[in-house]
């Protein structure tokens, strides 16, 4: 009887922790679905939603994501993005491009590949605009290292009497245009 005993207690103590093990994964399935989800909501409920563009300038392909801020009445250029410092050129995470082929930017060589895009706003004068080898920055200009700094050009900025009020980066000629707020930053791209 004492075997029987032992032996019906350990099919019970298996069968609990059989039990166990696999209501176990259906719960760890469960939260990792969870948690999937609520990432997908948080990526569509971004205060600055996540863009990308795509286009060929002479027939080279290039493609653009960013971080899309919106005007809300707030004051932007030399308020929320501050003259003279570096800015992210979109919001959250660093925007960037890829070229599909070497390509000249204002003049300047730039060879195929993937960067960071950052821009120094001007009061007046010509605005810095900045390509850097580190493009997968989380946390945009907070992690941005001049010395990382492949190519460095001057651009002109325009002032519109229109308003656009989600910042949009477009490609098309004469390369790449920057829209927010009244600017409009042309960077031309051969």
């Amino acid at each position: 009887m004492k075997k029987f005993d032992a032996l019906f207690l350990l099919i019970l103590i298996s069968a609990g922790a059989l039990l166990s093990v696999c209501g176990g994964a259906e719960k760890s399935e469960n939260v990792q679905n969870e948690e999937t989800e609520a990432m997908e909501m948080q990526e569509e409920e971004r205060a600055s939603p996540l863009k990308t563009a795509e286009g060929e300038i002479g027939g080279k392909t290039i493609s653009v994501q960013y971080g899309a801020p919106s005007v809300k009445g707030r004051a932007i250029w030399g308020d929320l993005e501050a003259y003279g410092e570096v800015w992210r050129t979109g919001a959250n995470e660093a925007t960037y491009l890829n070229f599909s082929d070497d390509v000249t930017v204002e003049g300047e060589a730039l060879p195929a590949g993937k960067y960071s895009l950052f821009t120094i706003p001007q009061k007046e004068g010509d605005w810095t605009v900045i390509f850097n080898s580190e493009w997968n920055l989380e946390h945009g200009h907070y992690q941005y290292k001049e010395e990382n700094d492949v190519l460095r050009v001057k651009v002109t900025p325009e002032w519109l009497d229109t308003n656009q009020e989600q910042l949009l980066i477009s490609v098309e000629e004469p390369g790449l245009i920057v829209r927010w707020e009244k600017l409009k930053l042309p960077i031309t791209i051969n």
